[in-house]
């Protein structure tokens, strides 16, 4: 029945949900209906792979082919490295020969993907989506993708028509190969030319490779030699493969008690404070887009210090709403060396600890779970592990009442070396909990808020004895240890999850943190990181522990809350049968203090922070230089950010006369122009359209065919990205799309001969605009974008101030300074001429890197044509219009609707309809 679809942006927890059963996925679901006892099965399950997402309910199901539809294949060529993945990824490294292996290094083509996608995403936003069914090209290639899309009918696939880009692979390379960026499709014949019109514009590459029969068999057929290398029955292909039996023998690993002393207590966690696994991993999250959609609610940094602390992701489902989809993460390889089984639970705790902290729609009913195991298999006791480890997963997913309706493994986690010798990898299951979020507004970041009349409490989620087996402490200590803790009463962890969704959503809760890696200690540090002048007093006497290293360094799956209203969650968690204890108040001395039976430690919190920073400090080391890496790690605590909004800004949308559900055109006129590789374009039409624009889509095919002249356009934007790849430079692709081509080119040359337009670049169209030297036409000796000087992608949310400036977008709002993201590889101003020369609306608001992310010269972040009508912008206001778009948004403003960078958007509209008032009154 349709009230019983999956709902895609749940994953398929909503079975969980109505039901009250945990999801076993299968060609068959069956489940109890509580109200009537009636029995339902349903073969269509939707699984979470790789990825969160939603989707239209009606798309959650593919539909049956039928005879002649055609089989389409989208993407890239096929080329010899794409060969040998599945194969190899499934037997130890070094046990193949090394060009094997070699072939199994398969390309990365995003571009390309971004071309497939924007295709198909037309396909699936029209009306009626007109693809019949579609699968993913991974393991097994050509073979595997185009086999599944025809196993009900049966198919023809001529070999001839693939897209082959080394002429020398065989037919068997051909079809098995894995190359990447492909996709299959099967669409109705009468629909193959509405997504060939619409690849030619996305110059996304598509190949009618044959089409459905009804004799249910699979034929490969090169029509130029005649060869048929698979001409199988679907039965045959897809009948009942030989089991898989795997025998194994149990090894037993004892290992030695850890030995150590409560006196060393500074020295452990000092060392267990660099462990790259507990460690700052600003290396990691600095150089990856993490504000790209504009959609991004919650990424890994955090505060004003910016630092990667964040418990979770969250991206919202629109521009509109508050509704989100949370994801995270939880592993635990070490104790899963001591306990398989505790290995698998605390995997999953860890994730749902992470989740926890977002208010998620039907509270841990509403969680689905990825379980991607790499454990060295065909090892002896190996396999028996898994099995355990396998085991413990689904019993404790089924004793929680959530489901792992997907996963992934890879069982070869052994390198093999030519004297005979092998090294393990440790055993791991990686597990990926995601969830819908009522609120994105209501995420709370482990950081610690300056409300000194609030508390800090610790809830246990394990109800387990403290062990620190398998913790970060067993490591610096050379070991493993006898006992991993886990999990001893899978109820109690549900009423624990509960409680903490409660007091979020009664707003009690101001900042939280989950204990893994590290300990209590180190999540308490965490806590205190990236809010400068605040410390805490804990006192730790209560628990009952005598072993303080023992309490401080077990990774007992548990949380700590700040919370405004001790009385209320005392009653609540009290009720709910669970153990907590009271820690102490945040204070003005910036130390952790810790107390504890007779005796006392006090931490001074920044030296420690710099310790905890010190290995991304040496890791950056290898990506951005010596001297970069050290002048990050110098100044990250010396741009903390802060914000002048000025007296008039209110953050509703009324003072801008702004409104997300205006449905009539306005008559200002707007067009995104984006080439193929660019991801800005969704975000930048939104802000537009907010801001009384009516926006249409322009891509170049469209310039250089001569369908769009730009005649009934006002502004222009250039949206942000990666065209081209920009393997020839900043946009210099994009730029000679326009110099090489007369039509486009004339179409421009037109638009900013008018007197009565406005154009504005961001990041990739901010280097456009200067490659085409339409900032300063008039100047000998032009502008040029360079590489960041610290010679990386760079990915910050930073500080910029708004100078005194003629800006149509921005003259306004001179002595504002804002937050905003930045994501590009080629940002650097180069700006040959005196200061004097430029109009520099926006400058970043620190001189020394990273607050300039790049060494623009003058501390540039933005350049405008004397006439303040046309703006280069490096970093994405695009992508912060909305207090939630914000890593860190002012405390004390979370009512905001809007931020201040909505009013350049407004002033944009405004400047146009004045220009068009002017019109008339000459008329």
């Amino acid at each position: 029945p349709e009230e019983l679809l999956i709902k895609a942006s749940n994953g398929a927890s909503d079975f969980g949900n109505k039901f009250g059963q945990p999801l076993i996925c299968g060609s068959l679901l069956t489940f109890e209906h509580n109200e009537n006892e009636r029995t339902y099965g349903y073969d269509k399950v939707i699984m979470m792979a790789g990825g969160i997402g939603y989707a239209r309910k009606s798309d959650s199901g593919k539909d049956a082919p039928v005879p002649g539809d055609k089989v389409i294949v989208m993407g890239g060529d096929n080329y010899r490295i794409g060969m040998g993945g599945g194969a190899v990824s499934s037997v130890a490294t070094g046990q193949f020969s090394n060009s094997i292996e070699l072939n199994a290094v398969q390309r990365s083509n995003p571009e390309m993907q971004k071309r497939v996608y924007n295709a198909i995403r037309a396909m699936a936003e029209m009306e009626v989506n007109p693809i019949v069914s579609i699968h993913d090209h991974g393991a097994g290639g050509h073979l595997n993708s185009l086999s599944e899309l025809v196993e009900i009918t049966g198919g023809r696939i001529d070999i001839d028509k693939l897209p082959v880009g080394d002429p020398t692979l065989s037919d068997r390379e051909i079809i098995g190969n894995e190359s990447q960026e492909r996709m299959g499709l099967i669409m109705h014949e009468q629909d193959v030319d509405l997504l060939k019109r619409v690849a030619e514009r996305e110059r996304a590459p598509m190949f009618v490779a044959g089409e459905t029969t009804d004799d249910h068999r699979l034929t490969f057929i090169n029509n130029k030699s005649g060869n048929k290398p698979i001409d199988l029955s679907l039965t045959d292909l897809f009948g009942n493969p030989p089991r898989t039996l795997m025998e194994d023998t149990s090894a037993i690993a004892i290992f030695p008690a850890l030995i150590y002393k409560a006196s060393n207590l500074r020295v452990y966690l000092e060392k267990v404070l660099q462990l790259e696994g507990v460690a700052c991993k600003d290396w990691l999250t600095n150089k990856v887009d993490r504000s790209v959609t504009g959609r991004v609610a919650v990424q890994q940094t955090a505060g004003p210090l910016q630092l990667p602390l964040n418990n979770l992701g969250v991206v919202a489902l629109d521009y509109v709403g508050v509704k989100g989809i949370a994801t995270s993460l939880g592993h635990a390889p070490a104790a899963g060396l001591i306990d398989a089984a505790a290995g698998s639970v605390l995997s999953i705790a860890e994730a749902l600890t992470n989740i926890v902290w977002a208010p998620l729609d039907g509270g841990l009913k509403g969680v689905s779970l990825s379980a991607n195991w790499m454990w060295p298999c065909r090892n002896e006791g190996e396999d028996a592990r898994l099995y355990e480890a396998v085991k413990a997963a689904s019993d404790f997913a089924i004793a929680l009442g959530i489901n792992i309706p997907t996963g992934k493994d890879s069982l070869s986690m052994t390198q093999r070396y030519p004297d005979g010798s092998k090294v393990y990898s440790p055993g791991t299951v990686i597990v990926t909990a995601v969830a819908e979020v009522s609120d994105i507004r209501a995420v709370i970041k482990p950081v610690i808020q300056p409300e000194f009349t609030s508390t800090l409490i610790y809830l246990d989620f394990s109800a387990d004895s403290f062990k620190i087996g398998g913790s970060s402490l067993a490591q610096v200590l050379n070991g493993l240890g006898n006992e991993a803790p886990t999990v001893s009463n899978p109820e109690y962890f549900v009423r624990a999850f509960g409680a903490v969704q409660k007091l979020i959503e009664k707003g009690v809760v101001l900042a939280g943190h989950d204990i893994s890696s590290g300990g209590m200690v180190t999540a308490l540090l965490e806590m205190l990181f990236s809010q400068p002048g605040i410390g805490l007093d804990a006192d730790l006497s209560g628990f009952g522990e005598s072993d303080i290293i023992k309490l401080l360094f077990s990774e007992n799956p548990g949380v700590i809350l700040q919370v405004n209203d001790l009385d209320f969650a005392s009653v609540l968690l009290f009720e709910a049968g669970l153990h907590y204890h009271v820690l102490g108040k945040p204070s003005f001395r910036r130390y952790l203090t810790l107390r504890y039976n007779d005796g006392m430690t006090e931490l001074e919190i920044d030296p420690m922070r710099k310790l905890w920073y010190k290995t991304s400090y040496l890791l950056d080391r290898k990506q951005s230089g010596e001297d970069h890496a050290r002048e990050r790690f110098a100044n990250f605590e010396k741009q903390p950010l802060s914000f002048e909004f000025g007296e008039d800004f209110t953050g509703e949308s009324s003072q801008f006369g702004v409104d997300s559900n205006r449905q009539l055109q306005s008559g200002v006129r707007a067009a995104i122009i984006r080439e193929k590789g660019v991801n800005g374009d969704r975000e930048m039409a939104w802000s537009l359209h907010l801001a009384g624009f009516d926006v249409k889509d322009v891509h170049m095919t469209d310039l250089v065919s001569g369908r769009e002249t730009l005649e009934e356009v006002n502004m222009i934007v250039f949206v942000g990205g990666f065209s081209n790849s920009d393997v020839l430079g900043s946009a210099k692709g994009w730029a000679g799309a326009f110099l090489y081509n007369p039509t486009a080119k004339a179409a421009l040359d037109n638009f900013y001969a008018r007197p009565d337009t406005l154009s504005l670049g961001v990041c990739n169209g901010c280097q456009l605009m200067v490659a085409l030297g339409l900032i300063y036409p008039e100047q000998q000796e032009k502008p040029r974008m360079l590489h960041n000087q610290s010679g990386k992608f760079e990915s910050n949310f930073l500080n910029v101030d708004i100078l005194e400036n003629s800006s149509v977008m921005l003259r306004n709002m001179a002595g504002k300074r804002l937050g905003i993201w930045v994501a590009h590889g080629e940002g650097c101003f180069n700006l040959p001429l005196d200061e004097s020369e430029y109009q520099i609306p926006v400058k970043y608001s620190y001189n020394a890197y990273p607050g300039n992310p790049n060494g623009s010269d003058f501390n540039a972040a933005a350049i405008a044509s004397s006439d303040g009508r046309h703006l280069a912008i490096m970093p994405h206001l695009e992508r912060s219009i909305y207090p939630w778009n914000w890593a860190y948004y002012p405390s004390g403003r979370y009512a905001d609707e809007v931020t201040p960078w909505i009013e350049a958007f407004v002033n944009a509209r405004e400047w146009i309809i004045n220009k068009q008032k002017e019109g008339l009154n000459k008329i």
